[in-house]
């Protein structure tokens, strides 16, 4: 059971956090955002959650847990006829009320911060969280959570979440650097829960999701043993053509399968390439061809050329081999994708803080960047992995001490490779 006291630290520190700067906090993206830009910073985030309300058989209610003061319920509630919210922190709940006032079918409620009791079983055709389990610093909360998903979940309903995927570190978790969960607990979570798990992805990164299925008892067991199925097609996963490399980012593939069978997920179906195992991160739902996409990631060490493709179905082939052609991977080239304001993202160009964060793509040697304003050191420059499997890092730093207000001229390096100049207004 859940910790008390965790719970209790979890209520004080968000309802502090409410009463500073709500919208910050949630959305963090600028400080002191006012409602209209608050609201508009969920659109990505509502995009990525439509995609799976369309695997719904019905649409009567949802639940997000942790919904802070409202901010994808209200752009939510047009997809359904009711919709509710849950959250640990009171002060928020309130901000709800007020935030969502023009919304009548939106319902947010204070809860105990590990559970969903408020509500019967077999409720919900669709559950889902945001920001909000990878601030929670407990292992036993989060999975309590997830059980209490499927618990109010109707019989093929979904459970959409986000869950920080970063690899462990010895540091103690605390209610905004939570705890970290490996894709392995999830396969085990799922298999244990009965759970049909739809999507793992983003793995290893502060930003892995998953999505699940509420099934019946005995729905495994009901499928077909022997699936009459056939691969259509096979293609770069991110790119569409009709090759992908043996490694990197682009290292994966999408199997378009005919009549595959609605039990498959990411437990039961195998992928192997030339004999290699992948590891599956998407089973789609049949389209009105009744084709279905199975998104596979590449494994290491696979060699180029026309290689064989197969699919298995609970240790039975589920369709005939296929063929793919595996190119021989790019080099790595390291760029910058943004610079922006280190606490203040959404303020772009504009450092309004004193710190600067630069994020690069491919990056493989971490340890060699350098950054200077005006030819001037930066200081405590600080680098994080954000996604190792696409290389992507955070370099954080401050500015030095006499950088005077307007523009300036900041000059990367990273090793021996140095970056054109980016220009940045200093406030």
């Amino acid at each position: 059971m859940p910790d008390p006291q965790v719970l209790e630290r979890m209520r004080d520190d968000w309802n502090r956090r409410a009463g500073e700067d709500a919208h910050y906090y949630v959305a963090f993206g600028r400080r002191d955002q006012d409602e209209e830009e608050f609201f508009s910073t969920a659109a990505d985030v509502v995009r990525g959650l439509v995609a799976d309300v369309k695997r719904l058989r019905g649409r009567d209610a949802a639940l997000e847990i942790g919904c802070g003061p409202g901010r994808l319920m209200r752009p939510l509630s047009r997809y359904f006829s009711e919709i509710h919210g849950v959250d640990v922190s009171d002060e928020m709940i309130h901000l709800a009320y007020e935030r969502l006032r023009q919304t009548p079918n939106t319902f947010p409620h204070h809860n105990s911060g590990s559970d969903l009791a408020l509500f019967p079983g077999d409720k919900f055709d669709f559950v889902y969280s945001y920001a909000v389990f990878q601030h929670i610093p407990s292992r036993d909360v989060v999975f309590q959570y997830l059980r209490e998903a499927r618990r109010v979940l109707k019989t093929g309903g979904i459970l959409r979440c986000q869950l920080n995927g970063l690899p462990p570190h010895a540091k103690q978790y605390d209610t905004w650097s939570g705890v970290r969960i490996a894709p392995g607990e999830i396969l085990e979570f799922t298999r244990e829960q009965n759970f049909q798990l739809l999507a793992l992805e983003q793995i290893w990164t502060q930003y892995m999701w998953i999505t699940c299925r509420k099934r019946a008892p005995g729905w495994l067991e009901a499928a077909p043993e022997e699936p009459d199925c056939r691969i259509r097609n096979i293609s770069n996963a991110h790119t569409g053509e009709a090759a992908a490399p043996a490694a990197g980012p682009l290292a994966a593939l999408s199997l378009w399968i005919e009549r595959l069978p609605e039990a498959c997920d990411l437990n039961h179906v195998a992928v192997r390439v030339d004999g290699l195992p992948c590891r599956l991160t998407y089973v789609g739902e049949p389209e009105k061809d009744g084709i279905s996409q199975v998104n596979a990631a590449l494994p290491e060490g696979l060699r180029t050329g026309l290689v064989p493709v197969e699919a298995r179905w609970r240790g039975r082939a589920l369709a005939p081999q296929a063929w793919v052609r595996i190119l021989p991977p790019a080099p790595a080239v390291p760029r910058i994708a943004t610079i922006a304001d280190g606490i203040n993202l959404l303020s772009g160009t504009r450092i309004v803080t004193g710190s600067v964060k630069v994020t690069m793509l491919e990056v493989t040697s971490p340890e060699g960047f350098q950054a200077t304003v005006d030819g001037k050191p930066a200081l405590e420059i600080d680098a994080f992995c954000a996604d190792p499997i696409g290389g992507r890092y955070e370099f954080n730093f401050r500015l030095p001490p006499d950088t005077v207000r307007g523009p300036h001229a900041v000059e990367i390096r990273l090793g021996r490779r140095t970056f054109a100049p980016l220009g940045i207004e200093v406030a």
